[in-house]
């Protein structure tokens, strides 16, 4: 993609730094703050200095990219040196890779920071296109993702209300001396998908637990009639 006039190769320097590599990384902490301001008011664990080291950390990968081999960057026939500096770009996105990977964890049957992950991987591109010398498309890009990861969230609570299921594993206390046999109908009533039951004793008294998926309003509807069953003592949610 060929690099605006202002990110030109023949850039003026000032005190000795290269005016166009100055910008280049300027442009890349900003866009990448954007989105990094989005994930802190999101309380993510990747916020805003995070997005800001991944988007300045790619886009100086892209300045030497581009600019720290320009004198192998000659025709076979006066040298034998040669430089791929493509490899520097592809590295990065296997690097991101490792990051985003340490911000996902699994809580409660639920995977977390799957989206955080997606957009340090984001910003690790949007970096990496203005240390490159293309800050047009680096901040079209920042705003394509800021617009999906703001506006489009009402959309998914929408979603997950309406449509989505809820996986969870829903254990069931008894009373002492209570028949386990009301609570093992309703699990097998058909108004939630459940795992095969477990009963187990803990304290002297009896619990079932099962694997519950069903919609959330389905879910809440069903765990109220179930704690109105004769003999269930409490109702435990994980």
């Amino acid at each position: 993609m060929p690099a605006p006039a202002l990110l030109g190769a023949a850039s003026d320097t000032v005190y000795g730094l290269d005016a166009d590599v100055v910008v280049r990384l300027l442009v890349a902490t900003l866009l990448g703050g954007i989105i990094g301001l989005e994930r802190e008011a999101s309380d993510q664990a990747a916020g805003l200095r995070t997005h800001i080291a991944v988007a300045l950390g790619a886009a100086l990968f892209g300045v030497v990219s581009t600019l720290g081999f320009v004198e192998f960057d000659r025709p076979r026939s006066e040298t034998v040196l040669q430089a791929d500096v493509t490899r520097v770009a592809s590295n990065v996105v296997v690097g991101i890779g490792f990051l985003g990977a340490g911000v996902i964890f699994r809580q409660r049957g639920s995977i977390k920071n799957l989206t955080t992950a997606a957009s340090l991987w984001a910003v690790a591109a949007i970096g990496l296109a203005s240390g490159v010398g293309d800050p047009t498309t680096a901040a079209v890009a920042t705003a394509i993702l800021l617009i999906s990861l703001v506006l489009l969230r009402p959309v998914r609570t929408l979603v997950r209300h309406r449509w989505a299921k809820r996986s969870v594993t829903v254990i069931v206390h008894l009373a002492e001396g209570a028949d386990p046999a009301p609570v093992l109908a309703a699990f097998e009533q058909g108004e939630v998908d459940s795992r095969p039951v477990e009963l187990r004793k803990s304290e002297g008294r009896l619990a079932l637990s099962a694997d519950v998926t069903a919609a959330p309003d389905v879910l809440l509807a069903w765990m109220t009639r179930l704690s109105a069953v004769p003999g269930v003592d409490t109702i435990d949610e994980d």
